[in-house]
């Protein structure tokens, strides 16, 4: 079902000055009624990050979404001409007695943004964005609680920080390739030599080798042994499963196996593997321009003493720098391993944009809590506390 809205006075006009307005927002309930016009922003000339892709979020809402009682509210503005200017992939739930409006992804997502027009990202005013907003709360939305979304993406500023924003909870480490084109630019040669040294081990295992999962039975596989394997690590670490919750399974291997229309997937897997075990995944995203972790893990077999997710992402690091990719994440949390490879930090912010009377409440409580988070991350002791208790809390 589409909702639409006209505008008596657009945005801004469309005049000899060249500016942009918005003059119309269709708020769409249905994926594939929202398809067409998504995947028209699905290319260069538009601004968007990996995780705003049609087919991620599209299985993300099929399996998890749906079963969280998330439905989809896709928000698209129109220019006088009629040219789609900006998509909100937005998933709509009641919580509290509050009809909250969030991005689709949920926990699965390290970034979060709409897809621009790029010429109109760059020149939108709040008054653009207000429009936007009315559509939305009249389509009976009281609250946008809009977490993780980047400052800046590919040299523009997120046109949602002209409202009130907060730092997120969580930082996201990030690696800026050098133009130098030498791979010791990225990761120095000592770190290098130490890997090198541990990979003479793992080498001297049958058939050893790293690739990126082409076929759709080498997905299969690299998913069937992770989801063996992660559930032990994650439960030695006293943390909870999040891939055991309801279909959360189903959209990871959707979206493994989904083409992107370079033909490439939705997820790339990469893997280190001998004959006798697969001893190492790193999946993320890919855009021609960034890689995004999202997920991995590693053996638990003697051969995770020779860290193999630290070889692997040195093989990850330099395929992507030798095809001139300019930033590369390995996803939210500052943990160590991540700063062995990221010295950087990419800035994420938070926004509660209360749509009526009830959001306003709501945006206030969200907000608190979500500086809290901030406080207890920043500080070791409490964090260390936070760890504990929920170690305790799942065991």
């Amino acid at each position: 079902m589409t909702m639409a809205a006209a505008l008596d006075s657009p945005a801004s006009s469309q005049d000899g000055t060249g500016a942009i307005g918005v003059a119309r927002v269709d708020i769409i309930r249905d994926m594939a009624q929202a398809e067409p016009v998504w995947r028209g922003f699905e290319n260069s000339a538009a601004l968007v990050t990996a995780f705003q892709r049609f087919d991620l979020l599209n299985a993300w809402q099929s399996h998890v979404g749906a079963a969280e009682g998330a439905t989809p509210l896709v928000a698209v503005a129109y220019a006088a001409d009629g040219a789609p200017l900006l998509l909100l992939p937005f998933a709509a739930s009641h919580e509290s007695g509050v009809t909250v409006a969030r991005f689709m992804g949920g926990k699965h997502t390290t970034f979060n943004m709409g897809l621009w027009r790029r010429d109109f990202a760059a020149a939108a005013t709040r008054r653009d964005i207000d429009a936007v907003w009315s559509a939305i709360g009249a389509a009976g939305i009281d609250l946008l609680a809009l977490t993780q979304q980047p400052r800046i993406w590919q040299g523009i500023a997120n046109p949602l920080t002209l409202y009130p924003v907060q730092t997120s909870p969580n930082g996201c480490p990030l690696l800026l390739f050098t133009t130098s084109g030498k791979p010791e630019d990225n990761i120095s040669n000592g770190f290098r030599r130490r890997l090198r040294g541990k990979e003479r081990k793992l080498q001297a295992q049958p058939n050893f080798r790293y690739y990126l999962a082409r076929s759709d039975d080498e997905i299969r596989h690299l998913l069937d042994w992770f989801f063996v394997i992660k559930p032990q690590r994650m439960a030695a670490q006293g943390l909870p499963d999040v891939f055991d919750e309801p279909g959360v399974r189903e959209f990871v291997y959707q979206a493994c196996l989904a083409r992107t229309p370079d033909g490439g997937r939705a997820i790339a897997i990469h893997a280190l593997e001998c004959d006798d075990e697969v001893i190492a995944i790193f999946a993320g995203l890919a855009d021609g321009r960034r890689f995004s972790m999202t997920f991995n893990t590693y053996t638990l077999s003697d051969n995770a003493k020779h860290s193999p997710g630290l070889i692997l992402l040195r093989d990850i690091i330099d395929g992507y720098a030798a095809q001139n990719y300019r930033t590369f994440d390995l996803g939210i949390g500052s943990d160590d391993y991540k700063r062995q490879f990221c010295k950087d930090d990419e800035a994420i912010f938070d926004s509660f944009i209360a749509l009526s009377a009830r959001g306003r409440v709501a945006a206030l409580g969200l907000s608190s809590l979500n500086r809290a988070k901030r406080i207890v991350k920043q500080n070791p002791a409490l964090m260390q506390m936070a760890q504990r208790l929920r170690a305790a809390l799942h065991r």
